[in-house]
């Protein structure tokens, strides 16, 4: 347990933070995956607009890393522009 006002402050904070970057990496996930189900090019497409602005979010917060944003915007660019 903690010793310290400020560590137990700590503990409430990083908690919180857990909380909402694991909703929002697992919203951008079934974003992703909803484009990747997709099969009109043209919803997939309108789409795409805002997974990418998701991806990049989740990489400026450095829930994810910024290689790994860079991979997965590419791909769905990708995968929309065969469908």
């Amino acid at each position: 347990m903690a010793n310290h006002k400020s560590a137990l402050k700590r503990i409430r904070t990083n908690e919180k933070k857990r909380v909402l970057n694991k909703y929002q990496h697992k919203t951008t996930r079934n974003a992703i995956k909803a484009i990747r189900v997709a099969t009109d090019k043209n919803e997939a497409s309108e789409k795409l607009s805002g997974v990418i602005s998701m991806i990049d979010k989740l990489a400026k917060k450095n829930i994810i890393h910024a290689n790994k944003a860079s991979n997965l915007k590419s791909k769905l660019t990708k995968h929309v522009a065969a469908l």
